[in-house]
């Protein structure tokens, strides 16, 4: 079933740093009544689509906003909200804090270039390895042509993120493999330049040829149609890193493919990564509703959306945990 009637809303908030909420059938923003909920920009398109429908089922209110996962949390603990949206997955340090979260989604980064990228062609084509990734982004290659052994000398220009976004976390988690993860910050020193969410970070792609980094499929392929229209396109990963892009690896022509790649497990995770829902303590009352909602009626509406629902066996035991509380 499509709804999709929020996901340009929240993308345009994102994009200009305002504060997305979605009122519902509220009578004002900020009501003491309403589900208070704030975090990653990853998940917010689709947490505004839920909320838009489940508000109209049960008149239930919402005040939410962006920021980041790093600010959900801390306005969670702070008491300012009640629903914290991660792009990752909790940490020890919060669990130990009471911490409560359960899995939503699947979503997933991919790494981005110009569409004029001076080697398109040959990245089409050919796609880029792990390993590949790892040496642009440590800055071990430096130059388009050291790619793919070509007469081309422009200097390829990394792009990173300057705020706190567990997109970038997975992303350092994929390129360095499980033992030896990047974080943020060697990322962000390593990079030419760093911008402020995933939107600046696509703008900057699609105006800069020479330029890569990595972006959420959202950002990528068109809202309506999941087609490649705009400036931005995906790196398609060698997955054996054998030079070539098999017919199993090219999967990136519209975003269904894309997302039934993910599903598959054929795209990797990460960067495909789970994102969550969390609470301090345990959900309650409307809260405890909604998430309860959202891990039933509510996953018919992810795939149009540009994300992966949980499969059968995840939401059988997510839900026995949603219902069993924190111990």
């Amino acid at each position: 079933m499509e709804r999709t009637l929020s996901r340009r809303r929240a993308l345009g908030a994102i994009a200009t740093g305002t504060v997305a909420t979605v009122a519902g059938c509220m009578s004002g923003s900020g009501s003491d009544s309403a589900v208070r909920i704030s975090g990653g920009v990853g998940p917010l398109p689709m947490v505004e689509v839920w909320a838009d429908i489940y508000s109209e089922e049960t008149d239930t209110s919402f005040d939410i906003s962006g920021g980041g996962t790093g600010v959900g949390v801390s306005d969670l603990f702070g008491g300012q909200v009640d629903i914290a949206m991660m792009g990752r997955d909790p940490d020890d340090d919060e669990l130990d804090q009471g911490l409560f979260a359960v899995p939503m989604l699947i979503d997933t980064v991919v790494g981005t270039v110009n569409v004029d990228n001076p080697v398109i062609d040959e990245i089409q084509q050919h796609g880029l390895s792990r390993a590949d990734l790892e040496a642009v982004f440590t800055r071990e290659i430096e130059t388009w042509g050291e790619l793919y052994d070509v007469d081309v000398d422009e200097e390829i220009e990394v792009y990173g993120r300057s705020d706190a976004s567990a997109a970038y976390k997975q992303w350092g988690d994929f390129l360095g493999g499980e033992d030896n993860a990047y974080t943020e910050s060697e990322l962000e020193e390593l990079a030419d330049a760093n911008h402020d969410g995933d939107q600046r970070v696509a703008q900057a792609i699609g105006s800069n040829e020479n330029a890569i980094s990595l972006n959420n499929i959202n950002y990528v392929y068109d809202l309506e149609s999941g087609e490649l229209e705009g400036d931005v396109r995906p790196i398609p990963l060698d997955l054996d890193d054998d030079g070539t892009l098999s017919d199993d690896e090219q999967f990136y022509d519209t975003r269904n493919e894309f997302l039934a790649a993910v599903e598959e497990g054929t795209y990797p995770a990460p960067p495909a990564r789970e994102m969550w829902l969390a609470s301090d303590g345990g959900f309650e009352d409307e809260s405890y509703e909604f998430v309860e909602w959202v891990l039933t009626d509510g996953q018919q509406y992810v795939r149009d959306n540009g994300y992966v629902p949980l499969d059968d066996d995840r939401l059988e035991e997510v839900q026995e945990e949603l219902a069993d509380g924190p111990e």
